[in-house]
């Protein structure tokens, strides 16, 4: 365990879970390796009173439950007090020491690492009789709703979930972990070459040799490189004449040979999950923040004038093909006013001159009768005024 400064502080936990170092009474020694020893994880919680950040690294494939449930309750104990608490799964986190990991609200996980839960169980020497076989049966079932209910505290997965998982000696990969809800995060090698480039048009992906179509208003780094699009070769065409030879045509793969085979990203990501994730990982590593940034501004000027506007010209202006920013949606919303103003007028001109209206003297009760096409008229004109307005005030302005 290592102290980096008065708030931070790192607890290294590889071996096996024990309650006193193992002594080997053949050799009058005590066991060589490494241990994680209830009497020295206390006075390592000790040394690291005051810290605010504490990471636990880990490798062990568990020991004694007891030590363990122990280590998981002091653990949480400081994260109800404010620590933060952050496990790196170095290894493995077996057992045991599944239960110490969820401890910890951030677990990061390397896609090797391995995480296994089951059933507790127990060496029994000696000769019982069957009351006192069920009584150990009981014991047994109380350690396993212990793990039951740290576990899933963690996942939030159901009792009897969990209890199947733990009958079948469940073993997860990180990812595996990560999908569950044992862990929080996946540590990807953003070194490893991925053979990744992108399109002309930035639309697309190429990710060794197959295409991901990129969803809408996803921007790429500068770092990926980009390359011309193949165009695909038709395999086995045959002729006209003679038809396609059927005899040699070949396996479906689902990819085209000298081209690309389209999918989504969420058939990428099922289809190549670890691919997927190392590339996600790389984009957000590589993405441009002053450009993701500029887009949350755009985003939210839009978001400030959205109620003078319907919503599909706020829908157009946020995602559509002509997207733009709130000074631009006032503008268009100017113009649309004022071209449906200038519409509205010369139509009710024409219905009036074809009605024979203007030759009608003044209608009854003050004239209240027969407003309603004049009143959305300056209604209308008055929407035109107020957004030309807006217009002007925001001209200039950036969002």
């Amino acid at each position: 365990m290592a102290v980096r400064d008065n708030n931070t502080a790192e607890i290294t936990m590889y071996g096996d879970i024990v309650e006193s170092r193992p002594y080997d009474w053949w050799t009058g020694r005590y066991v060589d390796g490494e241990f994680i020893i209830r009497a020295e994880f206390l006075e390592d919680l000790e040394k690291v009173s005051g810290c605010t950040d504490i990471t636990i690294r880990i490798d062990s494939c568990g020991g004694d439950a007891n030590v363990s449930n122990m280590i998981h309750n002091r653990l949480r104990e400081l994260a109800r007090n404010g620590v933060h608490l952050t496990c790196v799964v170095d290894g493995a986190a077996m057992s045991g020491g599944s239960l110490i990991m969820c401890a910890c609200d951030n677990v990061q996980v390397n896609p090797s690492s391995l995480i296994m839960i089951h059933k507790c169980w127990s060496m029994v020497y000696g000769q019982y009789n069957a009351d006192e076989l069920r009584d150990m049966a009981k014991q047994q079932d109380a350690y396993d709703e212990m793990q039951v209910a740290i576990y899933k505290r963690k996942t939030g997965l159901s009792d009897t979930v969990l209890k199947h998982m733990m009958s079948d000696t469940t073993t997860m990969t990180g990812e595996q972990a990560l999908e569950k809800g044992f862990a929080d995060e996946l540590i990807l090698d953003t070194d490893a070459d991925l053979n990744i480039a992108a399109s002309a048009d930035k639309r697309k992906l190429f990710v060794n040799g197959r295409v991901m179509p990129l969803p809408p208003n996803v921007s790429l780094p500068d770092k990926i490189p980009t390359q011309e699009d193949q165009e695909p070769t038709t395999v086995n065409a045959g002729t006209a004449a003679e038809g396609p030879d059927d005899n040699n045509q070949p396996d479906t793969t689902g990819e085209v040979e000298g081209g690309h085979n389209d999918m989504t990203p969420e058939e990428y990501r099922e289809q190549h999950p670890d691919e997927y994730a190392q590339l996600v990982s790389q984009i957000l590593a590589g993405a441009n923040t002053d450009a993701v940034q500029q887009e949350r501004e755009r985003i939210r000027g839009i978001d400030e004038v959205a109620s003078l506007f319907s919503a599909d010209m706020v829908q157009e202006a946020k995602y559509g093909a002509t997207a733009c920013d709130a000074r631009e949606l006032t503008f268009r919303a100017a113009q649309k006013a004022v071209q449906e103003g200038r519409t509205f007028l010369s139509n009710l001109n024409d219905d009036s001159q074809a009605s024979g209206a203007n030759g009608v003297g003044a209608t009854p009760n003050n004239g209240t009768e027969g407003t309603t096409n004049a009143n959305t008229a300056n209604d209308i004109q008055a929407d035109a005024k107020r957004a030309v307005e807006l217009y002007k005030q925001m001209k200039g302005e950036v969002r």
